[in-house]
């Protein structure tokens, strides 16, 4: 049976018992991102617009991360084969998997299966989920977005199977039968648990509501409108420092988007600014890692508390890289939230501590998924450069928003170029005139993430087409550059390594320099800047 008081008094044992504690288990462990992620037993973990929740363990009793999301098939032929995006989601099951420490994770059960939720011998769309405990049923609620209504699933277990119990038509509540998107929200605090979650047509609006037991069904208990504006999915929260903090993204489809998020001192709200969300610091360089808003878990150690960051990449759908579960740690500079893009980072679930791991990829944005149009955009997001990078013209055609003679900054790789680099789009430079270009970006220590003085690898791939006076990848660091060239005409992607680069001051330029004739063409893909300590 959970319960939320012992959660909560486990949060507050002495300092000498955690202590004791911390000689015996407590160690980083590494989360790596830009990967497909596997069980400890080495099978593929497939969990999508899920989320983590605290139960307790029916054999030890000890309390366990158990981590729900939805399998999809074309999770599977995507990571078999990324080099061609999946056009279709058919369900397969509601996967559970549990971990005592958020990085080494064990497959436990389909929990909700493919026969338990068809209609008419159709399954249709499943996903954006969450489970709670009901302690007046003494079992476990699985809500989740089927078609156009909140299918509500009960078992006798966390990694049980569950068995439909009800349907919510959320019509009467706000105005159209489903929800925009959703997940699950529990506060250890006080032992509720809320859906959060968009109006169903256009997402402008989102909600709160309680669950709990109406007419002896599990079923929403209220609904509190805290947000209309501009349209939002991906709706998720966690709470920090007695706030509660309510996450989106853009509507854009399967695509990644900045985070967007609001706060408040009561989960009801008024939650500030009104009606208005603010963008998070750091996601903008590479639109939150290439992610939409997924969920959140909070890791209340013996040192800190740090609230992670779990973001869905709809890869197998939108063909925007590699891994479908990107997680990176928040930092707060008093009350706003700091994203962290980080490739490569160690927890410490014990201390709750976090730091950068030795092969972190400082660079933001290095296979360029992060636009989900060709840049220049005049279209939905209208933007002039590539995300996360500058162009700098120095001779041929501007690069102007609408403008027929600008160059595309980018270039949609084709499936055979998908074979050798990742995603569907790689950094594009070309002309119809002769022309001269940079194309950088700066790498910076930040409160959080310190780029340490030292010695780097900057590596990237290109291939090439017609002729280059020039075409060099350059770092530059306390006034001190180092380039190498490329002096041939490269057809096939190849990878360019520059060595021995030396940081200093905590900041980097790095980039390429290009001198060409017209209707030259070079694409460049996959930029990694890592720590030769590595």
């Amino acid at each position: 049976m959970l319960n939320f008081e012992s959660i909560r008094i486990k949060r507050l044992l002495s300092s000498s018992i955690l202590l004791m504690n911390l000689i015996v288990y407590a160690q980083f462990k590494n989360i790596k991102n830009d990967t497909f992620w596997n069980t400890v037993e080495g099978k593929p973990i497939y969990s999508q617009g899920g989320g983590i929740f605290i139960f307790p363990n029916p054999k030890t009793g000890e309390d366990t991360y158990y981590w729900y999301g939805v399998h999809y098939k074309e999770a599977e032929l995507y990571r078999k084969d990324p080099s061609q995006t999946q056009a279709r989601n058919n369900f397969v099951a509601v996967t559970c998997y549990s971990s005592t420490d958020l990085v080494n994770w064990r497959f436990e059960n389909n929990v909700l299966e493919k026969n338990e939720v068809e209609q008419d011998g159709r399954t249709g769309w499943l996903g954006r989920m969450g489970v709670v405990y009901i302690p007046e049923k003494k079992q476990y609620a699985l809500f989740i977005q089927h078609n156009n209504s909140v299918l509500i699933a009960l078992s006798n277990s966390a990694t049980g199977n569950f068995k439909k119990h009800n349907r919510l038509d959320m019509t009467e509540m706000i105005g159209t039968p489903n929800t925009g998107d959703q997940t699950v929200f529990t506060d250890y605090d006080t032992g509720k648990s809320y859906l959060v979650y968009s109006y169903g047509r256009g997402r402008n609006k989102i909600y709160i509501s309680e669950i709990g037991i109406k007419n002896g069904k599990v079923d929403l208990l209220d609904c509190t409108q805290i947000y209309k504006g501009k349209g939002r999915e991906g709706n998720c929260m966690f709470k920090y420092n007695n706030k509660y903090y309510v996450f989106a993204s853009n509507l854009y489809g399967w695509d990644s988007s900045y985070a967007y998020y609001l706060v408040a001192e009561n989960i009801k709200g008024p939650y500030t600014p009104t009606n208005e969300m603010l963008i998070t610091p750091g996601c903008m360089d590479d639109f939150a890692h290439i992610t939409q808003t997924g969920f959140f878990v909070n890791v209340e150690g013996s040192k800190q508390e740090t609230v992670v960051y779990c973001g869905d990449r709809w890869a197998n759908f939108a063909g925007n890289g590699l891994g479908y579960n990107q997680w990176v740690p928040l930092s707060f500079d008093k009350d706003t939230p700091v994203f962290n893009s980080l490739n490569s980072w160690n927890l410490n679930e014990t201390t709750g501590e976090w730091r950068v791991a030795g092969d972190n990829n400082y660079v933001k944005n290095p296979s360029f998924e992060a636009d989900r149009r060709a840049i220049p955009s005049p279209v939905k997001p209208i933007q002039e450069h590539i995300t996360g990078w500058i162009t700098k013209v120095y001779q041929g055609n501007a690069v102007l928003v609408g403008d027929s003679e600008s160059p595309q900054l980018n270039y949609f790789n084709s499936q055979e170029d998908r074979k050798h680099v990742i995603g569907e789009k790689s950094l594009n430079i070309e002309d119809k005139v002769d022309f001269k270009r940079k194309v950088f970006q700066f790498i910076e220590s930040t409160p959080s993430v310190e780029l340490a003085d030292g010695v780097y690898t900057l590596t990237a791939k290109i291939k090439t087409n017609g002729n280059f006076k020039i075409l060099n990848m350059y770092a530059e660091s306390g006034g001190i550059e180092k380039h190498v060239s490329v002096t041939k005409k490269i057809e096939n992607w190849s990878i360019i390594t520059l060595e021995n680069i030396t940081v200093k001051n905590g900041k980097v330029e790095i980039g390429f320099y290009v001198d060409g004739d017209s209707g030259s063409n070079c694409q460049i893909d996959d930029v990694s800047f890592i720590n030769q300590k590595n």
